[in-house]
């Protein structure tokens, strides 16, 4: 279920049916993070005292076996494996993974699998390491790849097939039914990060201790690793504050949580931020107004908690009648990526590339639960002069493209890389990055080389569509389908599909949002779409695939004589597939208009041999389907 839909509220409804049902007398719920405990401990006071106690292990020790249901986090058990100590593996009927992506890696296993109950797991990003992985290829040296995925993968785990969960409630679901909002992006790209984040890299000339001329290109990836600029985070502080969404009770600032690269760039990004805000508003923060909040800063989970309860470093800092944090912004690493709920955020800024499609999602989660702001107000009578009290939308910042990554350049299909080996429960906590030597400092100034914002529509980005995926299921399930693409009937498959599938409540199916969930670069058929699905292909083709496929066909039917022409040829024959306008100019035989065409020149046309210029057109109207390469 996505971050926000409630998966703790539907694990109090299993709970309490165990329960009642006589299935279980004692459940366990586990977590990894402290600020994960006091959260859910919090919902099942809520939702359950009335009939059952819940309690925190470590403030029960003595009497938890009075209590119907145990939270904790893992690394409580752990810790001198309490779990075998004190604990039998009958214990507990039922145990409850929350954030199962995490929480069963590392040693975490070893508690997960000690009790011998019933297994929920809960997570927004369930990690699907089987996912075409092949154990006769495998993608590390180590000989225990295989076992590592079946262990890590969180399907495999709680018994789920062919990646497909017990159940499952997506991003786009919670926004459609109003429980959740999608992001405005701000795509902000310095003169820096637009260097790094280009093919070539930031380039830098230096002379060795040799007097030698030596080039070193930096990539994104090593921003605040082996390249620093102060320029560029200043720049990314004061673009934050200047755009970011503002209070709309109190007007400051809206509450934000900045994720730096380590744990020495969020020191850096905290006190740049704290020393703008004094200047933005004299008088009314003591470098209290960004607090950096990573493992190394004693009590940090305690800060996340305060944070949410809007008493971090003070409160009601602007109305006095006005519950929330004086601390606007928490500067972050991983602390707070994962189950982390604090729905009156409005800001998250994005200081560092992001490669991980989990933790891209995990990190925007953290922006789109709604809310209410007059929740806060301790005065009624301020009520009705909110103007806008719902949160209707949160700001993405994006200083590293990362949403373009997703939304383009990402492979969804590659084979999961395994994590590095973890001893502290499968969660990983970021550190610091070894020093090296081999650095460079820019000392040159930064400025904004462009800035887009996007509000996120209904049908979300790229990453969250599960859309395709339930389709495909859906079409798999059925045997009058499957037992057509079977035998080849494709005329009455489409027609069967047209009928009975598309446009039926519930999911609505219908060709054009499948084609967009695809995120082809081109028209895409159903037959396409259902031979990938029953496995006949393994994989769309991009546009440029199939006209190299189209061309070659070509190629092998007039075996063109003039071999140095053949490019020429190609290009023309692209153009004409892909361009309408192209067309229209080659079949109205109105030449000149080539002078000021983009796609396709005089030149180009000039190139191409005599008699293929009319062949070319022929051949493409008898034998090529124009639609498949409509974007």
């Amino acid at each position: 279920m996505a971050t926000g839909t409630g998966k703790t509220l539907v694990a109090a409804a299993v709970i309490k049916l165990f329960l009642r049902s006589g299935n279980a007398s004692r459940v366990l719920f586990l977590v990894d993070r402290l600020e994960l405990e006091d959260q859910a401990h919090k919902a099942f006071v809520a939702a359950l005292s009335a009939d059952y106690r819940s309690v925190i292990y470590k403030e029960n020790r003595d009497d938890w076996r009075r209590a119907e249901i145990v939270v904790t986090t893992v690394q409580s058990l752990l810790f001198n494996n309490k779990y075998q100590r004190l604990f039998s593996p009958t214990d507990f009927d039922l145990v409850i993974s929350d954030e199962a992506h995490r929480s069963i890696g590392g040693n975490a296993r070893a508690v997960f699998d000690y009790f011998v109950g019933y297994k929920l797991g809960l997570t927004a990003t369930p990690r699907d390491y089987l996912k075409r992985f092949d154990k006769n290829k495998p993608t590390t040296r180590d000989p225990r790849e295989a076992e590592r995925r079946l262990l890590l993968d969180t399907y495999r785990t709680f018994g789920c097939e062919n990646s497909q969960p017990t159940f499952r409630y997506s991003l786009l679901d919670g926004v459609k039914d109003g429980f959740l909002i999608n992001p405005t992006v701000v795509d902000a790209r310095s003169d820096v990060t637009t260097e790094l984040l280009s093919e070539a890299g930031f380039v830098v000339n230096y002379i060795d201790d040799n007097g030698d001329d030596q080039e070193e290109a930096y990539k994104q990836t090593e921003f605040e690793k082996r390249f620093f600029s102060e320029a560029t985070n200043q720049l990314f502080c004061k673009t934050f504050l200047e755009n970011a969404l503002r209070d709309p009770v109190s007007g400051e600032i809206g509450k934000s949580i900045v994720f730096a690269v380590s744990q020495n760039h969020a020191a850096k990004l905290a006190q740049i931020l704290n020393e703008m805000a004094d200047r933005m508003f004299p008088g009314r923060y003591q470098s209290d107004f960004a607090v950096q909040v990573t493992s190394l800063v004693p009590g940090a989970q305690q800060l996340t908690i305060n944070f949410t309860n809007n008493n971090l470093l003070g409160s009601a800092n602007f109305v006095p009648a006005y519950k929330t944090s004086k601390a606007r912004i928490c500067v972050t690493v991983g602390m707070m990526t994962t189950g982390y709920d604090c729905p009156d955020v409005l800001n998250l800024g994005l200081f560092r590339p992001i490669f991980s499609p989990t933790d891209f999602i995990q990190i925007k989660g953290r922006g789109t639960r709604r809310h209410d702001f007059r929740e806060q107000l301790l005065d009624g009578n301020l009520k009705a002069d909110v103007t806008q009290p719902q949160k209707a939308t949160f700001k993405l910042f994006d200083f590293f493209a990362n949403c373009e990554y997703f939304e383009e350049d990402y492979n969804y299909d590659e084979v999961l890389k395994l994590p590095k080996p973890s001893s502290n429960g499968g969660g990983g906590t970021i550190v610091d990055p070894p020093v090296v030597y081999d650095t460079h400092e820019h000392l040159g100034g930064d400025i904004i080389a462009s800035m887009r914002v996007e509000q996120i529509g209904i049908d979300g980005m790229r990453i969250d569509r599960m859309f395709f995926e339930r389709f495909e299921d859906t079409v798999r399930d059925n045997e009058t389908i499957a037992k057509a693409v079977e035998s080849g009937q494709w005329d009455q498959v489409i027609d069967y599909i047209n009928r009975e599938v598309f446009d039926k409540p519930d999911e609505y199916y219908n060709l054009d949002k499948l084609r967009r969930a695809a995120a082809v670069d081109r028209r895409l058929t159903l037959r396409e779409i259902l031979e990938k699905i029953f496995g006949l292909i393994p994989r769309f083709k991009s546009k440029d695939e199939l006209l190299e496929e189209e061309f070659a066909k070509f190629v092998a039917d007039y075996k063109p004589d003039e071999a140095t022409a053949i490019p020429a040829i190609k290009t023309y024959f692209k153009a004409y597939v892909t361009s309408g306008r192209v067309r229209d100019i080659i079949d109205s035989k109105d030449f000149t208009d080539l002078a000021t065409n983009p796609a396709f020149s005089t030149r180009d046309f000039r190139a191409v041999p005599m008699k293929y210029r009319a062949i070319v057109p022929e051949y493409i109207k008898d034998y090529v389907s124009l639609n498949q390469f409509a974007p």
